[in-house]
């Protein structure tokens, strides 16, 4: 179950709240999910809940960063293609085995390859491609003699011992968001476990005696419930673990029969059920079964959205018509599940962008769903056709928001508007201005 803030309930539930009012409302109710360990191998996307601390360096030891000769660089200052400088080569080292060869002396030097350790005496690793080799007859490699054809300042291409990451150093703090390559810098640093916000549980339920799961034949007046199947999959990309609890009919018992597990979740996501009709029930089973903390935002699409507790579970009531829910996802559910696991960026990535074609509003935030493109050095977004609140192909269409704020009655073409970039998963790289997926040759 999730940890709650102490929270105050509203005394005017039908106040209708402005979309910041709501969303703070909402956010100040969750905290980070307390921490668990994972194998570093599955912790890809997780948030760290502890400061990682170097417990070895990396590298572990001075080594090769080329293959080539490991020598000392005074041996081969004057070194050049005209006056090569001949060292006596007394040994050959591959990467994995240990440094067993006695110190160098002037004038000698070691076969080494990538990552072998340096051997004592050494400070300098130049490569074959400088060199050139004359074996000694029956002698192998070792005991043969090399031309060195340019000096190499000390130190190039090695690699000392704590370069990456001297031991006992802060690597990654709390908070940092695991992808690759810090994955590869923890298995690096010989580290198989990992403290990380867990995922939060998140339960998923329709509401409606209309709404028919599909695989099922629909009976007269009643729609397919797609609603869940889109609310488990943004759950699921903003890195929640979602369960799916079906569809509550036009019931209360029947409602509260399908969240009495509510307490086995960190929060609950119905779709439906929060409006004023007679039959919208979501808002009356919180306050018999719990508490109601909102109800109502001025948001469009959206407007009818509660918020409140089944027992001490949070619960977000998003809205039946599937625009209106999605829209509604992305501003106030995406945030909280971010929040849960960790994240501090909870907000989708914004850019200033052209419009082309005028746009009207009605008093409240409206998201407007459009096609976002970069276009002669700037971004431009074109509304998508169909803006109704249950025409779900918008939104399939779309993949920006364009933010109109309360006090926009007209947002003529032409001119710049906020746009959100449906970047939903926090972990994806908005897109840049020029971006392109084309390599120049």
């Amino acid at each position: 179950m999730a940890t709650l803030r102490p929270s105050q309930p509203v005394s005017d539930e039908a106040r209708m709240l402005s979309v910041d009012e709501a969303r703070a409302r909402i956010l100040a109710a969750f905290l980070p999910l307390p921490p668990t360990r994972l194998p570093v191998s599955r912790a890809l996307g997780r948030v760290l809940a502890e400061p990682v601390v170097a417990p070895s360096p990396v590298p572990p030891f001075t080594n090769a960063a080329m293959d080539g000769y490991a020598l000392r660089a005074a041996d081969i200052a004057a070194a050049s293609r005209e006056r090569p400088v001949w060292l006596t080569v007394i040994g050959e080292l591959p990467a994995g085995r240990p440094a067993t060869l006695p110190p160098l002396e002037p004038g000698q030097a070691v076969r080494i390859m990538t990552g072998a350790v340096l051997p004592p005496g050494a400070d300098t690793v130049v490569r074959f491609e400088d060199t050139s080799e004359v074996e000694q007859p029956g002698a192998g490699r070792t005991g043969s003699t090399i031309a060195v054809y340019r000096p190499t300042p000390q130190g190039e291409n090695v690699r000392l011992a704590g370069e990456d990451v001297p031991a006992g150093h802060m690597v990654l703090p709390a908070g940092t968001v695991l992808l690759p390559a810090q994955l590869g810098l923890l298995s690096a640093l010989g580290l198989t476990w990992v403290s990380v916000h867990r995922a939060p549980r998140v339960a998923i339920l329709a509401t409606g005696d209309e709404v028919v799961d599909p695989g099922w034949p629909l009976l007269p007046g009643q729609i397919r419930n797609s609603n869940n199947t889109m609310v488990f999959g943004l759950t699921q990309l903003c890195g929640g673990e979602p369960t799916l609890l079906g569809v509550a009919r036009d019931d209360p018992d029947a409602l509260r029969w399908r969240l009495r597990y509510a307490d086995a979740f960190d929060v609950v996501l119905t779709s439906g059920g929060v409006s004023v009709g007679d039959y919208d029930l979501v808002k009356d089973v919180l306050r018999q079964s719990g508490r109601i903390e909102l109800w109502q935002v001025q948001i469009k699409p959206g407007k009818p959205l509660a918020f409140g507790w089944i027992g001490q579970t949070p619960l977000i009531g998003l809205p039946g018509n599937p625009v209106a829910a999605f829209v509604a996802f992305t501003q106030f559910v995406r945030p909280a599940l971010l929040l849960m696991q960790g994240f501090r960026n909870l907000d989708l990535p914004v850019v200033r962008a052209r419009l082309r074609s005028s746009l009207e509003n009605s008093g409240r935030r409206h998201f407007v769903r459009g096609q976002l493109r970069w276009e002669d050095g700037e971004y431009v977004v074109e509304p998508v056709p169909m803006q109704g609140a249950g025409v779900l192909s918008s939104v399939a269409q779309a993949n920006a928001l364009i933010v109109l704020p309360e006090s926009c009655r007209l947002a003529p073409a032409g001119s710049l508007v906020d746009v959100q970039v449906l970047v939903l998963n926090p972990l994806e790289q908005p897109p840049l201005p020029g971006m392109t997926s084309r390599v120049t040759p």
